[in-house]
């Protein structure tokens, strides 16, 4: 309680709007919108937290966006009175421990995924293991980890002076320890759906792969939100106060957002076809990298999904777009994607084409070249001396 005072407090400092009385985080206000210098600030019915956007990117005030840096926090501290700065320290002091708890957060996903993943394969036939079991176990530790680093990526920069090297060292380090423990499982549906192109796969096996992705996913969208409501840090908090209305993560127009995905999955397939056959210790940490350079890259456009059932699970719910805009974004653009990846990599697709489109198919076995040399034919005489004396013999001996 002490902290929700002190955070009010500092909203309403930093918030003249919410200075007056019956404002401040927590109480329901009417939805308000102004311009302010070409900007759109908006005051959020569950929060009362301020909202300021500017084209597609904007901060909530008293909560920032990640590109609020730290000169720009350093100068917001130094035009406060010494009360407010003392606060303010207090609340920053608080929202720091909030990264150990987020840190033990990832382990313990990541442990009882792992216990998840081992009793299901001594319990279950391999079959369904492979189709099912392993890959709504994958999808739900690859959800859970998103939606808790999403917090870390809003609220870390502003909350505890986070820099995007730390950001950014954890999703790396994040994908390695999911390549190294999901077993074979891709909780990815358009990767799925590769390997039934490609002929690898069935379609039951495919059907039961998406399934278990989509409720994987959806199943670590509720624990996790369920664990937010726990409140064991104040960026679990702050989380809680703002998820009831949580923004879009499509930050610019839907074909561009489309493309950015496509993009996305583009490189990720093609990469993923090329070092399948590479070793483990070689495949994961290039996937990992690949995927933090796209989350840098691509991340201020679309958080760089490339994967429906992550997206579903995170922002679909969200307001701010439309359910089929959100589809053609995060559905349609990776799909899309994924086939490109595919026809460049092998040149067809063999569950749609038996031909190959772009590169001729070269034989097997090659014929030498040089002049054919000419038949030897046999004209040695039978000698008919020889003949005769072993005809002579067989009748004598008969």
């Amino acid at each position: 309680m002490e902290f929700v005072k002190a955070l009010k407090k500092v909203a309403s400092l930093q918030c003249p709007g919410l200075a007056r009385e019956g404002t401040g985080p927590g109480v329901p206000q009417p939805r308000e919108d102004a311009k302010q210098g070409g900007a759109t600030v908006g005051v959020s019915c569950s929060t009362g937290l301020v909202t300021s956007r500017a084209g597609s990117k904007g901060h909530r005030c008293g909560v920032p966006s990640a590109q609020m840096d730290s000169p720009k926090l350093t100068q917001l501290l130094s035009h406060t009175s010494p009360s407010t700065h003392s606060v303010q320290l207090l609340v920053k002091s608080r929202l720091m421990a909030g990264l150990n708890v987020s840190l033990s957060f990832f382990f313990a996903t990541c442990t009882l995924c792992e216990v998840a993943r081992r009793a299901s394969k001594a319990l279950l036939p391999a079959g369904t293991y492979a189709s099912f079991a392993r890959e709504a176990v994958a999808a739900a530790q690859l959800a859970a980890c998103c939606l808790e680093m999403r917090v870390l990526v809003e609220l870390g920069p502003w909350a505890g002076n986070f820099g995007p090297d730390l950001l950014l060292t954890l999703i790396f380090l994040l994908f390695v320890v999911h390549g190294a423990t999901f077993d074979g499982a891709s909780a990815n549906p358009t990767v799925a759906l590769q390997e039934f192109l490609m002929a690898e796969a069935s379609l039951p096996s495919m059907l039961l792969k998406l399934a278990a992705q989509v409720l994987g996913a959806q199943a670590a969208c509720v624990l996790t939100r369920r664990c937010w409501a726990w409140e064991l840090s104040e960026l679990h908090l702050l989380q809680r106060l703002m998820a009831a209305h949580c923004s879009s993560t499509l930050r610019t127009s839907v074909f561009q957002g489309a493309l950015v995905e496509g993009a996305c999955a583009f490189f990720f397939h093609l990469s993923l076809l090329h070092l399948r056959h590479s070793l483990p210790v070689y495949r994961v940490p290039a996937l990992a990298l690949l995927v933090t350079v796209m989350a840098y890259t691509a991340g201020p456009y679309t958080s760089a999904f490339f994967n429906p059932a992550l997206a579903a699970s995170v922002t679909f719910s969200c307001s701010g777009n439309t359910l089929l805009e959100y589809a053609q974004v995060y559905c349609l653009g990776p799909m899309t994607g994924m086939v490109l990846a595919g026809l460049l990599h092998q040149g067809h697709l063999p569950r749609l084409f038996h031909r190959n489109l772009l590169y001729r198919q070269k034989s097997k076995y090659r014929t030498p070249r040089g002049k054919v040399a000419p038949v030897s034919v046999d004209t040695q005489k039978p000698t008919r001396g020889k003949d005769l004396v072993q005809a002579r013999a067989v009748a004598t001996g008969l």
